[in-house]
């Protein structure tokens, strides 16, 4: 078991390691104590302390408070993780959890790690920390209306990147912990929970990276946490990661975000403990080790075009081939077709709270050519899917698809999300769900959505 510490993937004989070329040595991440982890119930709170506030290494006059927290990993093993609370100046009593689209394979550049000011984010040529400091802004804002912001390290102290499980259980359990928390510990207003009750209203919010967490943890609440879900007003998302495998072949030499593909696979064997040698040429090889402890703000730029066969051995590019050709792949790819079909969002179960989601269709503004509807990197066509099971489950939701690449959506998104998320605080009642509207979609009747059926292994 983890226990929060970082594990090693060895990718060549010649010692060339992968999963965890970056650690964070800040000793509040590590949990010392003699107790058992597998012992602690979920969303304990462990150690507490209070930062000041950094913006892209430059600190500010606003201060965080974070928490060290019990939660799992993407193999259900007890480790420990870190969420940040940004405080309002007068509390309103509501939350929301904000999940951050940092898609980093450093876990300092996890938003704790730029909030707390780590000195290892002045190196600009990772470009990581810039990405959370962005969002910082509409964070600040919603926080001068009165809401306690939570924002997890949705990828954990491992940055197990695109491994869509363990972003929901972190998320839910940074939820847990925040709720139960005793500010008093910190010197803030003696026995009270940051402003927040074991009642207080909560939201989840997240796009792109950022909806991996929202998308799963809204998902998994009303079995991992239903505690927690009984006080979820609602999740807002869009730019959804679906199904991998779909998205593998959808952003196969797309000019902005073919090189997606490597950065899933380290982060997938990461949290799945596998090893990548029997499938990675020299080149494959080389460009894993060159991103191991990058952001995609590194590697979307640096590998413009790739294809995914290109970092292949050539058995496994034949055999890439020909799944998509046939949609079946032999069993020499399995370890890594059974993680992909873990992480598989359309072969879970569906959210019981309301949901806001936002899709675009147009990828070759992102120069993906593919006929298939997407954004460039997400795919329209399973998020049509996805949202098919959603209704035929009886979930509330609200979908819309847009004409945009995958950032211009973005910015849809949080216009439209933002009235939905505040009447969902108001106790209004979550609109009926525009189930009907998936009819009306320039191209649903040709391209009606993808099976997201786990894949099948000759």
């Amino acid at each position: 078991m983890r226990y929060g510490m970082l594990a090693s993937l060895v990718l060549s004989a010649s010692g060339v390691t992968c999963a965890h070329a970056a650690t964070i040595t800040d000793p509040f991440y590590s949990y010392t104590d003699s107790k058992p982890l597998v012992s602690i119930p979920l969303g304990t709170v462990l150690k507490q302390r209070t930062v000041t506030y950094h913006l892209v290494g430059v600190p500010t006059a606003a201060t965080a408070v974070q928490l060290l927290y019990r939660t799992n990993n993407a193999q259900r093993q007890p480790v420990v993780n870190v969420t940040s609370i940004i405080l309002p100046a007068k509390s309103n009593g509501k939350a929301i959890s904000y999940q951050s689209a940092y898609d980093s394979l450093n876990p300092k550049d996890s938003p704790s790690q730029v909030i707390a000011g780590d000195k290892d984010i002045t190196k600009l040529i990772n470009l990581g920390p810039i990405v959370y400091s962005g969002e910082s802004i509409p964070l600040a804002a919603l926080a001068a209306l009165g809401y306690t912001i939570i924002v997890p390290d949705t990828q954990g102290v491992t940055a197990d990147f695109a491994a869509g499980p363990e972003y929901g259980m972190t998320t839910l359990d940074s939820i847990r912990a925040v709720l139960n928390f005793d500010a008093s510990t910190v010197g803030i207003s003696s026995g009270t929970k940051i402003g927040l009750t074991a009642s207080s209203k909560v939201a989840m919010i997240g796009y792109s990276g950022g909806a991996i967490g929202t998308g799963w943890a809204a998902q998994l609440a009303p079995t991992y946490a239903p505690e927690v879900n009984k006080q979820l007003v609602g999740a807002a998302f869009g730019g959804y990661l679906i199904d991998p495998i779909h998205n593998l072949d959808y952003v196969d030499g797309s000019i902005l975000w073919g090189a997606v593909a490597p950065a899933a696979l380290v982060g997938l064997s990461r949290a799945y403990d596998l090893d990548l040698t029997p499938y990675l040429n020299d080149k494959g090889l080389a460009v894993a080790k060159d991103i191991q402890d990058q952001s995609l703000a590194y590697i979307l730029p640096r590998y413009l075009g790739l294809k995914f066969s290109s970092i292949l051995k050539p058995e496994y590019a034949t055999a890439w081939s020909n799944y998509l050709k046939t949609g079946t792949i032999d069993s020499s790819f399995k370890t890594i077709i059974d993680a992909a079909n873990t992480v598989n969002a359309g072969s879970y179960g569906s959210p019981t709270i309301p949901i806001y989601y936002t899709q675009g269709s147009v990828g070759v503004l992102n120069g993906t050519f593919k006929p298939n509807a997407g954004d460039g990197v997400m795919l329209a066509e399973d998020a049509r899917t996805l949202v098919r099971q959603f209704c035929k489950d009886g979930t509330k939701i609200q979908y819309t698809e847009v004409p945009f690449e995958h950032a211009a959506t973005a910015g849809v998104w949080a216009v439209g999300m933002l009235p939905w998320l505040y009447d969902r605080f108001e106790g209004k009642k979550a609109p009926p769900s525009n189930c009907k509207y998936m009819n009306s979609l320039l191209g649903s009747l040709l391209l009606p959505g993808r099976s997201l059926a786990p894949v099948v292994i000759k």
